[in-house]
Order: structure tokens, then sequence, then C-alpha cells
């Protein structure tokens, strides 16, 4: 699925190529994200909102494919290829935003240190692997991002909150924005079906240490086994060695 780092590749890129074109006669303004929701604004107020989902692309002056669900088509000719090969992605134009928006909570790239403890003290008896990926405390971490974080911060999946200590959550804390930044500047991670606004696969992959790495040997060197375990419906890779 496209978290954070795939959708904002995406509107970087599309805010250079479409912003100021007109769409059915409305003059784009500008391009937002929120979480992994891109927002598309009018000049008039209104906007195109987006969800990729597990399988959505975006692709300007793209070619059709079996899997193209709409062709967005701008008064200079040009035009924006939404494919969606599973079809759980959508679209809508609205008039206000708030009510798609207002449901998300603090963007996972701006939360200060209080904000993530005050979200991790919401709920104490939580394990840490969904609590990251809850888009109503933290918004925009996805099943990818939370295992390559709680790689890098030495943390178990199946900790509960209120056992974390202060050093841990600073940690955590500290590499969502560095793995998020750095995910960024690979343009993504094409796992399987992400594709940037050019039609181009992201290279954050090759950066991977534990995600899809369920049986290779730890990164560290110190013995472990990547595991894989379920978890709410979820997988969660893990070090069981150094991921304490």
């Amino acid at each position: 699925m496209p978290e954070l780092p795939e959708v904002e590749t995406i509107r970087r890129q599309l805010s250079g190529k479409i912003v100021g074109k007109k769409l059915n006669g409305k003059k784009i303004s500008n391009i937002r994200r929120r979480a992994k929701v891109l927002i598309i604004n009018f000049k008039d107020g209104s906007s195109l909102v987006f969800h990729l989902k597990l399988t959505g692309q975006l692709i300007f002056s793209g070619k059709p494919s079996k899997h193209t669900r709409k062709i967005f088509k701008f008064d200079d000719g040009s035009h924006l290829i939404f494919n969606d090969a599973r079809k759980f992605g959508w679209w809508k134009e609205v008039k206000d935003t708030k009510k798609i928006e207002e449901k998300f909570g603090p963007e996972a790239l701006e939360i200060s240190l209080k904000e993530f403890k005050d979200a991790l003290e919401k709920r104490p008896n939580a394990k840490i692997k969904p609590l990251l990926i809850d888009q109503g405390l933290i918004a925009g971490i996805g099943n990818i991002y939370s295992d390559e974080i709680l790689f890098t911060s030495k943390v178990h999946p199946l900790r509960q909150s209120k056992t974390l200590k202060n050093e841990e959550i600073r940690r955590i804390h500290k590499n969502i924005r560095k793995i998020l930044k750095d995910a960024i500047k690979h343009m993504g991670s094409s796992v399987q079906y992400y594709l940037d606004a050019c039609g181009r696969k992201g290279d954050y992959v090759k950066h991977h240490k534990v995600y899809q790495k369920e049986g290779e040997k730890c990164p560290r060197r110190d013995g472990g086994i990547i595991r894989r375990i379920k978890l709410g419906g979820r997988s969660a890779r893990f070090c069981p060695r150094c991921q304490l």
C-alpha cells in the first residue's frame, strides 16, 4: 500500500506538472497530502481527493492499460491516469475536505515528541506496531515503514506502549522522521504495484532492513534471523535478538 513517502513523492511531482492547469474548466491552485490521501485543490475552493489504497497509481501523461479506471483530461491536452489493479482505491470531488481530514491524527513528519508521548499514553495496553499504523493517532505510517522504524529503534513490535522507556520513545520518534524522509529521498518503495507520477519505481526497497526479509539474517549481524508474525490482521517483521 502506498504510504506517506509514496504519496508525498507523487504530490511533489504532480505539483510541478499540473498546478495552474484547468480540469473541467476549474484551475488547480495547489496539491496537498494528508496522511496517505492526495488532495488537488481548485481555485473555486473545491477539491479532488484520491486514496490509492493497495494498488492505486497516478501517472501523468501515462498510457492507459487494462487497470486504468479513470483518465483526467486537462484543458491543455495533457492528462492524468488513475490505475488500480484491485479496485480498492477511490477518488471524489468535494466542496470541503474537513470531514476527510479531521479523522486523522498529527502528521508523522510533523508530530512533536510531546504529541507522540500523548498518543502512546492514550493506549497504554496497546502494542506499538498497531499504534504506529493507527491513522487516528499518527497520520501516514503503514506496514512497511512501521517495521523499518521499529527495527531501527531496536523495539519489538509486540511491546505495549506502557512498557516503553523514555529513551525508546525518543528513538522511535526520531526514527519516524528519519525513515520517512529517507524513503521520500528515494521516491518511495516499489514493493509490488507502486509507481511514482512519472511511471517509475521507487528504490527505497533496496534500503529495507526487515520488511519482506523474513528468514534472512539480521543486517546487524547479531546472529538473529528476521521473523514474521501476524498481528491484528497485519504482518510484523523483526529481529528477535536485537529488538527487545
